[in-house]
């Protein structure tokens, strides 16, 4: 099939090199010009997926409709906060009929929306699939086995999304739970801060268990105030990918908060970085959106207290241990 990916950071890459190796026709949109020129000549994303080569069948563009001229299948990658901007031009290149799989994860700022709604007002003609999952960018480009879940409200564009890229080390299961899909990808990078931030505090594994296990509790106590089931939560989307990126050494967000918690600021934690980091803009919009839902969410409180209200973060977790004492289960 003829497939476009938009954004040629590492997850985009990776993605467009899989559809490649499927077989498959494919052209991988890049904003900067230097990465759609190393990409061609030399089959590697130096910057943003450095020493991963690349299927020489893989072609990168850095015009947007001649990317996505004649996509049977459009997977989204960019960062989540420019996300609108670039579905807008988008648009009018868009072939009809062609699912738009959203591979981003986040929740953007100011309108709470969550990544596939986002799509959904920008594309109306469009049928949208969520794609979420434990899934390193440079662990699928070096064809290391995981499994990730698409999730739509339509059977036909989840189960042709399965097909496209699906290979024998990229399983992909069908879902139903857009909302929980979704959620799980985005707020797991909240937690991964987190557990990040307990980690350059030097405590130990028993703290990153608690963290992650009532991280969890968060995620789900939100998703069904949405609308959400709560069994998407223990699977791939949820559990799976939280407990990849808040234990993982190649989780760009756990990395974030291990420099918070050994005292740097977050514009020194963030400095020289040339990926983003989802879970710090993430914090503020889970913040809000628990919030506007009446749900507590104490630990994305406090990610948000030692990101931008200058909480140190022993402080923080000291604060968050000595909550009012409550039941496990919420009754």
């Amino acid at each position: 099939m003829r497939c476009a990916v938009v954004g040629a950071g590492a997850w985009g890459t990776a993605l467009a090199d899989l559809l490649a190796r499927n077989g498959h026709e494919v052209r991988l949109w890049a904003y900067e010009a230097d990465v759609a020129e190393t990409i061609n000549s030399r089959h590697e994303n130096s910057r943003f997926l450095a020493g991963q080569k690349l299927a020489s069948s893989l072609v990168a563009e850095n015009a947007l409709p001649r990317a996505l001229a004649q996509a049977e299948v459009v997977a989204i990658a960019t960062p989540s906060q420019v996300m609108r901007a670039i579905l807008k031009e988008a648009r009018p290149a868009l072939k009809a009929g062609a699912p738009v799989v959203i591979a981003s994860k986040g929740i953007e700022l100011g309108s709470l929306a969550l990544m596939t709604d986002v799509a959904s007002e920008e594309l109306p003609d469009a049928t949208v699939v969520a794609l979420s999952g434990p899934s390193f960018a440079s662990e699928v480009a070096s064809c290391q086995p995981t499994a990730v879940v698409a999730a739509s409200a339509s059977d036909e564009a989840a189960e042709l999304t399965q097909i496209v890229l699906s290979s024998p080390y990229f399983r992909v299961y069908t879902h139903t739970d857009v909302i929980g899909v979704e959620l799980g990808g985005a707020l797991k990078n909240v937690m991964a801060v987190a557990t990040g931030i307990a980690e350059g505090l030097g405590l130990g594994f028993n703290a990153r268990a608690a963290l992650i296990t009532r991280g969890l509790a968060e995620m789900t106590r939100l998703g069904i105030a949405l609308g959400a089931e709560p069994g998407t939560f223990a699977g791939l989307a949820g559990l799976g990918d939280l407990v990849l990126t808040c234990t993982g050494s190649l989780s760009r967000n756990r990395a974030v908060g291990v420099e918070l918690g050994k005292g740097k600021s977050l514009e020194e934690a963030l400095a020289k970085r040339e990926t983003v980091a989802e879970g710090v803009a993430t914090a503020q919009s889970a913040r809000d959106l628990a919030a506007r839902e009446n749900v507590d969410m104490p630990i994305v409180d406090t990610v948000n207290r030692v990101l931008f209200e200058g909480q140190s973060a022993r402080g923080a977790i000291a604060a968050l241990m000595t909550r009012e004492l409550r039941a496990e289960v919420d009754r």
